[in-house]
């Protein structure tokens, strides 16, 4: 079974966490939610109280086959700010496991170089933060072991993306988006 590692702050946009731990989920795929703020419960940018699986701190990244970083504000920053946070995503990387990032959230590869010479999307208006990217429009751009998305809107795209890339098989995702009425994949 492919293991999911999704790491939660404080400020982190709801969809963008909890469509693709929902999706990835219901496409036989694990997901931890990790807590970056050394305590389980986690504040959303809308202040919605959730509860992670582990805190960051205990779990250990080497386990698990991909990194999903949610967007939002403060949870970007918040996460940025997190040492486990760029080190397991430039460590996944530098592997070739897949580090996957919606929203804002791209803007934390650019700040680490992984982006360079690579196509990615972020949110409409701060393509500047792609340090060494193409910019590229599109609700979800795949580019390697690299997947982005633009926002909430594109969060069951950039789900459905993560699942099709892990499980190696995009009809796999189609089932699915089938079977949640999504007709957009």
């Amino acid at each position: 079974m492919k293991k999911v590692l999704l790491f939660l702050a404080d400020g982190f946009e709801e969809c963008e966490g909890l469509i693709v731990v929902d999706i990835l989920r219901r496409a036989g795929i694990a997901v931890t939610t990790a807590s970056v703020m050394g305590r389980e419960q986690v504040v959303s940018s809308h202040q919605v109280k959730i509860t992670a699986d582990a805190l960051a701190e205990h779990v250990e990244p080497v386990q698990f086959d991909a990194v999903v970083l949610p967007g939002g504000i403060p949870g970007t920053p918040n996460l940025k700010a997190c040492p486990l946070v760029t080190e397991t995503c430039r460590n996944f990387y530098e592997a070739g496991k897949l580090v996957a990032a919606i929203c804002a959230a791209p803007s934390i590869l650019g700040a680490l170089g992984l982006l360079q010479g690579k196509r990615a999307t972020v949110y409409p208006g701060m393509e500047d933060t792609l340090t060494g990217a193409e910019p590229t429009p599109g609700e979800v751009v795949t580019d390697g072991n690299l997947i982005t998305s633009r926002s909430m809107g594109t969060a069951i795209p950039f789900a459905l993306t993560i699942a099709a890339y892990l499980l190696e098989d995009p009809a796999v995702a189609e089932q699915l988006a089938d079977s949640i009425c999504y007709s957009h994949f």
